[in-house]
């Protein structure tokens, strides 16, 4: 038992000092940081924000009131009414004075239209904006033609009142709902990328040490069982470290713009409520599908003998985490599916698409624990057999046939 510490040991602390592990981290937390703080980097960058439209007006009468419309649609649309020729304000829109240029003026029936120019249309909301402003404009001056008060536009056009209630007991409302859905958005993706980071790192660690020759000298020693358990749990306990050390910068950055947690960006991922049963889950399928896809992973990575083939080798296993993510991101939209509700219990797919049912629904805690329980199955059943192959795959080298290789490795295990 001394040498699988020595070996958990080994692998974590050396994982730990690597120059990429150190790179990658740092580059991590400066993600994390800027993430928390995106609310003020967008204020940096757009300090001067909003927009300078010029307007000429061939009636005469229209820009005072189509200004006050737009100011209640957009109050970043700035409208300067603008005496020179047509020529000249486009020629101050190409230098970039203003971001467009709006000819207005009356149709045949005496109603408002416009021109609008500007030097490209790659922002779309500026022209919706002015296009709904003209819109109302025309809309108010047709009610007054037809001698409509205020207020019986304003009936006229008063949105509709409907009220959404749903049978189903402690289920949760809508706004629940889009809080949960941005929160389970934001933990998909961390179970996503540790996932196949940390796991493609385990089958890395063991084809290094096989293309070095020092697995020769480790299984004189160590049993290759105690080798793939330390290794899995060397990079478990070095993926914590770095998770850890995300959650609390991140932690303690949200902490520093706490009044935004409940208003903007945070408040529409879900961050100015974050229920403690969610994040709870989110860590435990986290474990989980790692402890799944790091088994698969080490066995598969001692099938080969160059660092080359190993992306070749675990590539059936990356996309078995993508098609997860994948089903996992149709399920945001529609978490009760049918599709999604049977592919939770496939073990494979269930740390992330269990995840999601939990964290956006009321699931019953018999579904949960049948989910958990199939998992923890599977990865005891993939564990098994993964030692087998594990304690053959180091013994081979050579060019690598693929999945044709595990039945050879099971062949030496059974031969030892």
């Amino acid at each position: 038992m001394n040498n699988f510490w020595i070996i958990l040991h080994h692998t974590y602390v050396n994982k730990l000092k690597s120059k990429s592990f150190i790179t990658t981290t740092l580059l991590s937390i400066v993600i994390v940081i800027a993430m928390t703080n995106i609310n003020k980097i967008i204020e940096v960058f757009d300090g001067d924000s909003g927009y300078k439209v010029a307007v000429l007006d061939g009636t005469g009468q229209l820009f005072e009131p189509f200004k006050k419309q737009l100011s209640v649609i957009n109050k970043d649309i700035k409208l300067f009414k603008s005496n020179k020729s047509v020529e000249e304000v486009e020629e101050a829109v190409e230098n970039g004075d203003y971001d467009g240029v709006i000819l207005l003026q009356l149709n045949k029936e005496q109603l408002p239209e416009a021109i609008f120019k500007a030097k490209s249309f790659s922002d779309t909301s500026l022209f919706t904006d002015i296009q709904t402003g003209l819109q109302q404009l025309k809309t108010m001056l047709v009610a007054s033609k037809i001698n409509l008060t205020p207020e019986q536009l304003q009936k006229l056009y008063e949105p509709v009142s409907i009220k959404k209630v749903a049978l189903e007991e402690n289920a949760k409302t809508e706004e629940e709902l889009n809080q949960a859905r941005g929160l389970v958005y934001i933990l998909l993706f961390v179970i996503y990328f540790s996932v196949i980071m940390y796991a493609s790192m385990i089958a890395m660690e063991v084809a290094t040490e096989k293309s070095s020759r020092v697995m020769e000298i480790l299984i004189s020693s160590v049993s290759p069982i105690k080798q793939m358990f330390a290794k899995i749990i060397g990079i478990g306990l070095l993926s914590l470290t770095q998770l850890t050390a995300f959650l609390l910068i991140g932690y303690f950055s949200l902490k520093q713009n706490m009044k935004l947690l409940n208003d903007g960006f945070f408040e529409e991922f879900g961050f100015g409520n974050i229920l403690e049963e969610t994040i709870f889950y989110a860590i435990l399928f986290l474990i989980l599908g790692y402890f799944l896809y790091a088994t698969l992973a080490a066995f598969l990575g001692s099938l080969v003998s160059r660092i080359e083939d190993v992306q070749q080798m675990i590539t059936p296993m990356t996309f078995l985490v993508i098609a997860g993510f994948m089903i996992a991101m149709f399920g945001l939209a529609k978490p009760d599916a049918t599709f999604i509700t049977v592919t939770s219990y496939i073990p494979f797919f269930t740390p992330m698409i269990m995840f999601l049912r939990v964290g956006m629904l009321e699931v019953p805690l018999w579904e949960i624990i049948l989910g958990i329980g199939i998992l923890l199955v599977t990865i005891i059943a993939l564990a098994i057999f993964g030692a087998k192959v594990y304690r053959g795959g180091v013994l081979m080298y050579g060019k690598s046939n693929s999945f044709k290789d595990i039945k050879k490795a099971l062949q030496l295990t059974k031969n030892e």
